[in-house]
């Protein structure tokens, strides 16, 4: 009589089984790929953020230094402080003044508002700097007149004159450091103003 080997059900591989892990390998690698290309994208996202940041701060930074190193640097900012009008007919007023200069590079933009119980001007201008010359133009708006505005200057010191049909004023500024001065003098409408200002 044959007997037939008996077969060890315990010892011979499930091939049900092996399927199962051979998938359950693959999903892990790809779980790993996909969480490898997320985080290489997070990467990438967080390089631009960084790169447009840079961009960013550089241009402000420029902007800033056109600003500094232009020949109105001296006057940049706001300042305020008091002073002295003589008018038409030889009385004077005392003045407290606020002024503005937004210069940019070889351009400036300038406000100086004046004003006393009975008495007030508000000058604007824009001017430019031409070589050694500077033109431009100016506004006041409280009695609606205008002009052009030429002269020279640079560091600090300048010499202009403002202009329009019937009145002509000649405007000095000296700038140092926080300190200010201003002197204007006309021949008509007001005879001058000396005023001095501060950071």
């Amino acid at each position: 009589m044959v007997h037939m080997p008996t077969v060890n059900s315990a010892a011979t591989p499930d091939r049900g089984s092996g399927m199962e892990h051979l998938q359950a390998y693959r999903a892990a690698g790809g779980g790993k790929h996909r969480a490898n290309k997320l985080f290489g994208t997070n990467l990438l996202n967080r390089r631009l953020l960084t790169a447009a940041a840079v961009l960013f701060v550089t241009a402000v930074a420029s902007s800033e230094s056109k600003a500094q190193s232009g020949p109105f640097a001296p006057l940049a900012g706001s300042w305020s402080g008091a002073g002295i009008v003589t008018l038409d007919d030889g009385s004077t007023e005392r003045i407290r003044c606020r002024a503005k200069y937004a210069p940019v590079g070889p351009t400036m933009e300038m406000s100086l508002t004046c004003a006393s119980d009975a008495y007030k001007f508000n000058l604007g201008a824009n001017v430019k700097a031409e070589g050694g010359a500077i033109v431009g133009n100016w506004s006041e708006t409280s009695r609606n007149i205008s002009g052009s505005l030429q002269g020279k200057g640079s560091g600090g010191s300048y010499e202009l004159v403002a202009s329009t049909a019937g009145f002509n004023a000649n405007i000095s500024l000296r700038t140092s450091g926080n300190k200010q001065s201003v002197r204007m003098r006309a021949d008509s409408q007001f005879r001058g103003a000396d005023i001095s200002l501060s950071k």
